[in-house]
């Protein structure tokens, strides 16, 4: 599988400078984040539920001057513990003992007469505040309209990290389907699945795995995404999951039933498919998000199910597993080629019916292709 090399690292530092320059921004700070893996290769640690600090953590991360080398201003945990491989530029470490706002204030002084100051959406407010304070720019924007559409477009490089995290994610399914059965719990075959994953060469989770039963007498909502109790004859058995190969992230979803489906399970399944299988048709350079999602969403409503389809189709997928634009109504985006996001249709009506499909998308010049493999055929399990 090719790598990423620093070469492509600096190309992309230099595609930034440029977008800085056109964009009148003088500065740019991101923290650790898949926009700084991006642009430098410093990985990021795997998520927890709570935060995990360190002294002076709003210190943290980069700054990116035009047609400089960046510069990095880290706690010594994280200069100590996260950077085995080193990284391309300064590296400021600030020590326990230090004062952090003297050390940021130092580095700041570089870059004298900062007018626009662009931050990532990671930072914490706490870094904003003393950033805003220390630097004392003109303006405080964003940085996400810089490094969104450069990172929308995926390479070769990208894109086969991606395909090996869908093929994990088509593995694991695979695997698992025969054990979706009666007795064992919705907790203990997300647990399998999230184990096998890691078994396979993924990372860690890209979210959290859902496993969630719907059908005739169960009357929870779908916004319940997991729990303790056992699957049992008569429900669809919804899937959402996804791994992580390199940064790269996938986003995944089947359902499988439990006993002999009644009729209505059966219309409902093949009108999700039919509704995926319309949205990827929909999808070539130059077509909208909102029409994707509009083409996608159609099949549903004229099927009768529509007021069941209760979100949006999709979303693009990358460093992170939900970036921008999404495929919904109200992203009027124009797609591009080498683009890759999810087509996720599905129908949830508690007490009666539920069936879901997802996969990841690649905009090529001649349409959708999925980088999933796993069928869309009806599983049904005794």
């Amino acid at each position: 599988m090719a790598e990423i090399t620093e070469s492509t690292y600096a190309a992309r530092r230099e595609e930034l400078s440029r977008r800085m320059d056109e964009a009148g921004v003088d500065l740019v700070f991101l923290p650790p984040s898949s926009d700084l893996e991006y642009l430098t290769g410093m990985q990021r640690r795997v998520p927890t539920f709570g935060n995990v600090g360190y002294a002076h953590h709003w210190v943290a991360g980069a700054f990116f001057a035009r047609g400089a080398d960046p510069v990095f201003v880290l706690p010594r945990m994280i200069t100590e513990f996260d950077l085995p491989e080193g990284v391309t530029g300064e590296v400021v470490t600030v020590n326990e003992t230090d004062d952090g706002r003297t050390e940021v204030a130092s580095v700041l002084s570089r870059y004298a007469g900062t007018g626009t100051l662009a931050v990532g959406n990671r930072a914490w407010a706490e870094s904003v505040v003393n950033l805003t304070e220390l630097g004392r720019p003109e303006r405080v924007v964003s940085a996400e309209s810089l490094l969104n559409p450069m990172r929308r477009i995926k390479t070769e490089a990208e894109l086969e990290q991606m395909t090996e995290a869908c093929r994990i994610v088509d593995e694991v399914m695979a695997g698992i389907e025969p054990k979706v059965v009666p007795g064992v719990t919705e907790m203990e075959v997300a647990a399998e699945v999230a184990y096998q994953m890691k078994v396979a060469g993924s990372r860690t989770e890209s979210f959290d795995t859902a496993v969630w039963g719907m059908g005739p007498g169960e009357e929870r909502d779908a916004t319940v995404r997991i729990s303790r109790q056992p699957l049992r004859a008569g429900l669809g058995i919804s899937f959402d999951f996804g791994a992580v190969v390199d940064g790269y992230c996938s986003d995944f979803g089947r359902t499988v039933h439990v006993g002999e489906p009644n009729e209505e399970y059966v219309e409902v399944h093949a009108l999700v498919m039919a509704a995926q299988a319309a949205g990827i048709a929909a999808v070539r350079p130059g077509a909208t998000a909102a029409e994707v999602h509009a083409a996608t969403r159609q099949v549903i409503v004229d099927g009768g199910y529509g007021d069941w389809f209760r979100h949006r189709t999709g979303h693009c997928i990358g460093l992170d597993v939900h970036e921008l634009p999404y495929i919904s109504e109200e992203d009027h985006t124009p797609l591009e080629e080498g683009m890759t996001f999810t087509i996720e249709p599905s129908v949830f009506w508690p007490g009666r019916v539920g069936a879901r499909v997802e996969d990841v998308i690649l905009c090529t010049a001649d349409g959708g292709r999925k980088l999933n493999e796993h069928p869309t055929t009806m599983v049904v399990n005794d």
